[in-house]
């Protein structure tokens, strides 16, 4: 009951947030509590006054006095080293789902004087990021967060704090950003070879056709076929893609043979069709081996299609297709 009641006294917190990528501290959105040691200080500081009262003892009193006076002045400061500062999300980047997915904040001090001992995490996680912000400066902190499942999220609520100087006070506010992090499935560990491709049919068939000069001219790769000459792998992606841990061979193809294109279909991955994230996750492997050997590829899943080709961006638009089907 007391988790429940928890719940929704945060939740109910969280939805007086507007959420913004920018947010400037101000006595308004910026909390102040005492620390475990603050209390355990407050709880002496009063043995102490009892104790000066009751033995009139004038050190008693002077002590007692000055360390509250510099408990009030650790006060003011801690609550000073927040306010006043300005934060901004960078926009994330897309992550894979299982991996730990990194979002920087940039911290802004317009102050003349040094910020020191600001955290920042995901709400509720435990896991501290820390920096000093410099006199009229920035610092980047990067805040580590671990999307379970693919989709399109947004960033989680972020809590800032600060015990700077004394560390009897906690200095504290709460950020929803209006940013969203892109989270690909995660890609097939062992992937089986890629597909066959189809043959071009319509109007791609005769737009190849009219390519078609003579016999022999190279007109770009395809991934390696059992039974293809040696003299058409290409060993200087081999011997790349070997260096960056691959094995997977690629061959030449002639434009008198180029009549088919590589497709990577959801219906046709050999997993069964109750095993969706069985095969999302086999085709996000397969996009990365076919961007890794350099040909052209599309991509067919869940009513989505992504037209064969190429590149950064083309392998980007596959793997957002992946993630929101």
């Amino acid at each position: 009951m007391a988790g429940a009641l928890r719940s929704r006294i945060d939740g109910w917190f969280l939805s007086r947030r507007a959420p913004s990528d920018t947010l400037e501290l101000t006595q308004r959105n910026v909390y102040i509590v005492p620390t475990r040691a603050g209390w355990t200080l407050a709880a002496t500081l009063l043995v102490l006054l009892i104790a000066s009262i009751n033995y009139q003892l004038n050190l008693g009193y002077l002590l007692t006095f000055l360390l509250a006076g510099s408990v009030a002045v650790g006060m003011h400061v801690c609550h000073g080293t927040l306010r006043g500062l300005a934060m901004h999300m960078v926009a994330p980047e897309a992550h894979y789902a299982g991996a730990a997915a990194v979002f920087r904040v940039v911290l802004h001090n317009t102050r003349r004087s040094v910020r020191y001992g600001i955290g920042m995490a995901v709400r509720g996680s435990g896991q501290w990021a820390w920096t000093d912000v410099p006199a009229e400066g920035t610092s980047t902190v990067e805040i580590a967060f671990k999307p379970e499942r693919r989709g399109l999220h947004p960033v989680p609520p972020l809590t800032a704090e600060t015990r700077f100087p004394l560390g009897t006070f906690r200095v504290w506010t709460v950020w929803r950003p209006a940013a969203q992090m892109l989270v690909y499935p995660t890609p097939e560990a062992h992937p089986p070879p890629l597909p066959p491709g189809e043959p071009l049919t319509g109007a791609a068939a005769v737009s190849a056709a009219q390519r078609s000069h003579s016999a022999g001219e190279y007109d770009g790769v395809r991934a390696y076929r059992r039974g293809d000459p040696l003299k058409l792998v290409v060993w200087k992606k081999a011997a790349r893609a070997q260096a960056a841990g691959s094995e997977d061979l690629v061959s030449r193809d002639t434009q008198q043979t180029q009549r088919e294109e590589l497709w990577l279909d959801a219906q046709h991955t050999g997993v069964a069709a109750t095993e969706t994230e069985a095969r999302i996750s086999r085709l996000c492997a397969w996009v990365l081996m076919a961007d890794r050997l350099g040909v052209d590829y599309g991509v067919r899943v869940a009513g989505r299609v992504v037209k064969p080709s190429q590149g950064e961006a083309h392998r980007r638009a596959c793997l957002e297709a992946l993630a929101l089907c």
